[in-house]
């Protein structure tokens, strides 16, 4: 069985699989004061609940946008599993052009996503990841990554509107509210937020198609994909374990 791991600024993703099938996966906080033991600790319990024995994990991949994850995660897999994970690097991976200008700047985690999301479709694509920040990457039909944008996540743009205005109530925003004119404050809000960030959405991925030239799948993952899908006009699909499905293929070319 092949382990998975995506380590993000808020939250890591965690995958086994079995060949090309998804066993189980999660997605938990990102712990940067962790030690090995106790990362341990956490993946016996996550494996314990789905019947997986650790024996039973074969190889590791990891991608990591987290540099003090790096040296926790390493040990884990030296110390509870017996070996070294691979470590997937933008910047020497091959199976991809990376036609930035410099490719070790790009996070590992939109080239993994790229690279999962050509595999699947073999089209132009622009990718959509809703995660700590929202990232908007762009792939030809030739299989290149091209490049993309960053803007703030969803909700790191809603703690600072909540921590700087200081009369405004905080307000879950999992579900979008009936009408974008909120008859309160907090339909306000929520409205501004979630509607707010479909037109984002919509607005670059009209741009993008525009310089890419082409007319790209649109496909978003990431924690918050389905609830922008749901009212975004320009998302035409959900791929919760692209990051996961990625990783798995980029694995057989170690």
């Amino acid at each position: 069985m092949l382990l998975v791991i995506d380590i993000g600024n808020t939250n890591m993703v965690i995958g086994v699989y079995d060949g090309n099938h998804l066993i189980k996966d999660w997605r938990i906080r990102t712990e940067r004061n962790t030690t090995e033991d106790e990362f341990n600790l956490l993946i016996t319990g996550l494996f314990g609940g789905s019947g997986i024995q650790p024996k039973d994990i074969d190889s590791t991949i990891i991608s990591s946008v987290v540099p003090p994850m790096v040296t926790i995660l390493n040990s884990f897999c030296l110390k509870y599993l017996g070996y070294s994970p691979h470590w997937f690097d933008a910047a020497s991976y091959t199976g991809m052009p990376i036609l930035t200008h410099n490719p070790a700047e790009v996070g590992a985690d939109r080239i993994v996503n790229a690279v999962a999301a050509f595999d699947k479709y073999h089209c132009s694509l622009i990718v959509i990841d809703f995660g700590t920040a929202t990232t908007f990457d762009s792939i030809s039909e030739k299989g290149e990554y091209l490049g993309g944008a960053i803007s703030p996540g969803i909700m790191i743009s809603s703690e600072a509107l909540f921590r700087k205005a200081s009369k405004l109530p905080r307000v879950e925003i999992f579900v979008p509210p009936e009408s974008v004119i909120g008859k309160d404050t907090a339909a306000s809000i929520k409205a501004g937020i979630i509607y707010g960030y479909a037109g984002l959405v919509d607005g670059m991925v009209k741009r993008m198609k525009t310089e890419m030239g082409t007319d790209p799948r649109v496909i978003a993952t990431g924690g918050l994909a389905e609830l922008i899908n749901k009212v975004s006009e320009t998302i035409e699909a959900v791929e919760p374990a692209l990051t996961l499905d990625g990783l798995r293929i980029i694995s057989n070319s170690f």
